[in-house]
């Protein structure tokens, strides 16, 4: 498969980010084009690390943008002690349990 970026994260476990998923997030989420940069910050540096809602080999890392007070969520799903990003998108909230 090929990967668009591979980093390790905050808990240094690599996570990639795959073309097929990079497709999903800019298709779904048109205003995502620029944020490449910025999902991967989300990954090394992120404000929180909550785990998802419905599953527990998944975790939502968020990225705080202060001019708009909004955050980049990027969900991160985690297989074999590696992981791969999911989805992200822009959201004013952030999605607890």
């Amino acid at each position: 498969m090929d990967y668009i970026f591979q980093v390790n994260d905050k808990s240094d476990r690599k996570v990639h980010l795959s073309k097929e998923r990079w497709m999903h997030i800019t298709n779904r989420h048109t205003n995502m084009a620029d944020k490449l940069e910025d999902i991967k910050k989300a990954l090394i540096d992120p404000v929180l690390i909550v785990p998802h809602k419905y599953d527990n080999a998944m975790r939502n890392y968020y990225l705080f943008y202060k001019l708009k007070k909004d955050y980049l969520l990027v969900s991160v799903k985690y297989l074999n002690g590696g992981g791969f990003v999911a989805t992200a998108f822009i959201t004013k909230k952030i999605i607890r349990r």
